[in-house]
């Protein structure tokens, strides 16, 4: 479940933990951030978002048993080395309970703004994770790429699990990008299994052919923007998915009403 603001206020501290709390409480599997420094597109006026891993971090003190994960983090926005010893904290604090999302970023008019390039975000992300993966793996690391640099690097303390990996990305590169480094991959946002998630999905398995993996290895997860938030257009489209062989459907639940997750739960309480 993630949660997306339908105004242009954020919600404060108290009501997201009030909403994380009862979503745990219901029984969801996860919780998911969006990792923005405006909320919003190119094409409308920049809304107000929370940073992602301050709210990560104060996420993982308040809840004690759902699964953290963000839609994804956006490699250019850190330093890769920081963002691997960022994971390594926020799972400790949550009780090894994160889950490390990564992706290439797209959103330019925030890029522009806060001072990132947005050029070759591709290869830089792909360096990103040569150094990211071993951190993590607690290797030291030394590496000299076009755009980044780390000489003798080391996660101390050391990570004291496998913090899995989610990517994020359509494009051949980003695929094979996952196939070579991620524990789940993730595709959105769907209304309902149509064309295009089916060829996201045949696209992927591509991919992890050609990376000469096995698909049960990767977890599958998928983005869903519901039609109407009502018990039946859940129940119809969790069903849906579910038959399709996702693992994780992330739902986007608008605003902060409770009653939206009561909605959910019930619709989802043949999966939970």
């Amino acid at each position: 479940m993630t949660q997306q603001a339908d105004t242009g206020t954020v919600p404060p501290w108290p009501v997201i933990r009030q909403y994380a709390e009862h979503a745990e409480g219901l029984g969801l599997h996860s919780l998911w951030i969006f990792d923005h420094l405006y909320s919003g597109h190119g094409d409308v006026t920049p809304e107000a978002i929370h940073e992602a891993w301050t709210l990560q971090s104060a996420l993982a003190a308040a809840t004690s048993r759902v699964e953290l994960g963000q839609l994804v983090n956006c490699v250019t926005f850190r330093s890769p080395a920081v963002l691997a010893k960022m994971a390594v904290t926020a799972d400790d604090i949550s009780g090894s309970r994160l889950l490390l999302g990564l992706g290439a970023g797209w959103y330019d008019r925030e890029y522009h703004d806060f001072g990132f390039r947005t050029d070759y975000r591709g290869t830089r992300f792909a360096e990103a994770m040569d150094i990211i993966t071993p951190l993590l793996a607690g290797e030291t690391v030394t590496y000299q790429g076009r755009f980044h640099q780390v000489e003798n690097a080391t996660l101390l303390p050391a990570p004291s699990r496998h913090i899995p990996v989610l990517i994020a990305g359509a494009g051949p590169r980003m695929r094979s990008l996952a196939a070579q480094h991620a524990d789940a991959w993730n595709t959105a946002w769907y209304a309902e299994p149509d064309e295009r998630f089916e060829a996201r999905m045949a696209d992927m398995r591509a991919s992890l052919d050609e990376a000469g993996r096995d698909h049960a290895s990767m977890r599958w997860t998928v983005g869903m923007s519901p039609k109407a938030d009502s018990d039946g257009a859940y129940t119809a489209a969790l069903d849906a998915f579910a038959e399709k062989g996702v693992d994780d459907l992330i739902v986007a639940v608008t605003g902060t009403d409770l009653g939206a997750l009561d909605r959910l739960a019930k619709a989802a309480a043949a999966y939970l």
